[in-house]
């Protein structure tokens, strides 16, 4: 079995994973946050909400790969995720910063200071699979950030953006060390395909999936600007 991606061709466990997950991938493409970033009509609050609460989400995640990489028995699979896991704060640190003084906003003094719930529903569902393992499901639950942004990121990149500040963060995914840290992540799901048996592939699948519905919610909720119903 083969399945086409816009970065290319899968095969084995990685084809199954992502025959499942199509239509939403198809759901995150078509929503109007994205769309705004390619024709560049997103309106920048918008945009600045994602970037402050992708600075959040990013520093739960860096944490959830660190899990991931201490479920793992083999070294390589350790320094897979634990050198994600460095990557991840440096882009926090690095390119959020200078996407938010493109916006006038100072990044040492964000509007937003909580995940909003979507984003919250979202780390905790990765903070918990990633602690808890067994590493096959931590692997899982980290799969969806690295390979939607992947894909996501390809269809950007073809397309572009008029506004140079909405271009920066798609030029973000041209990165050659995400790309190879993606195809290694791959890589390591059909060989966990291969090891696992029939129970835990369908596990792995649905927690996939759910990440995949995840990641639809967390540029939803910016296109909102998803807030609490409540204040406590």
């Amino acid at each position: 079995m083969s399945v086409d991606t816009p970065t290319g061709t899968r095969t084995g466990f990685s084809a199954e994973l992502w025959e499942q997950i199509t239509p939403s991938f198809e759901a995150i493409l078509a929503h109007p946050f994205l769309a705004g970033i390619v024709d560049a009509s997103l309106e920048p609050e918008r945009f600045v909400y994602f970037i402050e609460q992708d600075a959040m989400y990013l520093r739960a995640y860096s944490r959830a790969l660190s899990y991931t990489a201490g479920h793992a028995e083999r070294p390589a699979d350790t320094v897979l995720f634990t050198s994600s896991a460095s990557r991840a704060i440096a882009v926090e640190q690095g390119m959020h910063a200078e996407l938010l003084q493109g916006f006038g906003v100072d990044p040492s003094a964000p509007a937003l200071t909580a995940l909003s719930p979507s984003g919250a529903l979202y780390v905790n569902a990765i903070l918990r699979h990633t602690a808890a393992g067994p590493f096959s499901q931590a692997v899982a639950s980290v799969l969806a950030c690295f390979w939607i942004y992947a894909e996501v990121g390809k269809v950007l990149i073809e397309q572009g953006s008029s506004d140079p500040r909405y271009q920066r963060w798609i030029d973000t995914y041209g990165d050659p060390a995400f790309a190879a840290t993606v195809d290694g992540v791959l890589e390591l799901v059909d060989r966990l395909g291969t090891e696992v048996g029939d129970a835990e592939r369908e596990r792995m699948a649905a927690i996939f999936r759910q990440g995949c519905r995840m990641e639809w919610m967390f540029w939803d909720a910016a296109w909102r600007g998803e807030t609490w119903p409540i204040e406590i």
